[in-house]
């Protein structure tokens, strides 16, 4: 272990000053340096010589490991660091489209036209076709209206899930893009253009064979 990379400090409340119960401690200084292996009562002098704490940082180390430094302003920085981060997360809600094997094209593109906006919005949107009846003993219809309906979004929408069947319905997520790292995303769209040079090796060489 290095301590001189020993900087982070646990979210749970640690032992400071005269709360360390050590006899000795190693101690690392404010600029990171290692000041070496001495008593608590003389690494404390350090510490108030700066008017600074001593704080255990790493209390199961053989000898644990203390730090010089102001741990009131640590403390502020890391709750202030905490506060923001909870502010930029996002905060990602799932929509639900509800489709039928009877929709009609003005219905479809009429739902279509709210899933879109809902992944522009950087939602996550659950579409169900609904089986009634003897539908179910056409699911094939449900998938492929719901599989038209997720192609149609897929310039600003990531397949999250593929079309399941799940009782008497069948479902599938798609994620905004916005959510989704683009790497994920160029992984796919360079699939399609692996798949077609490989079809076109094969009909090369069926031409060939034809020669």
């Amino acid at each position: 272990m290095n301590f001189l990379e020993v900087f982070f400090i646990s979210a749970k409340e640690v032992m400071i000053n005269e709360q360390i119960r050590a006899k000795e401690v190693r101690v690392i200084d404010g600029d990171g340096s290692q000041l070496g292996v001495m008593s608590v009562k003389d690494a404390l002098k350090i510490a108030y010589a700066k008017d600074l704490d001593l704080v255990e940082i790493s209390p199961n180390s053989d000898p644990p490991v203390c730090r010089v430094m102001d741990y009131g302003k640590y403390r502020f920085e890391r709750d202030k660091k905490e506060k923001e981060a909870k502010k930029k997360q996002q905060m990602i809600d799932v929509k639900e489209i509800q489709l039928s094997c009877r929709i009609d094209t003005h219905d479809f593109e009429t739902k279509l036209k709210h899933a879109r906006k809902f992944l522009d919005a950087g939602n996550k949107v659950k579409v169900c076709v609904k089986f009634r009846g003897r539908e179910m003993a056409h699911s094939a219809i449900g998938q492929e209206i719901i599989t038209k309906f997720g192609d149609a979004c897929l310039d600003i929408g990531v397949i999250e899930k593929m079309p399941v069947l799940d009782g008497r319905q069948m479902i599938m997520f798609i994620n905004s893009k916005q959510n989704v790292p683009q790497q994920a995303s160029s992984k796919k769209k360079a699939a399609k253009p692996a798949e077609n040079a490989v079809k076109e090796e094969k009909n090369e060489s069926n031409d060939k064979a034809e020669e």
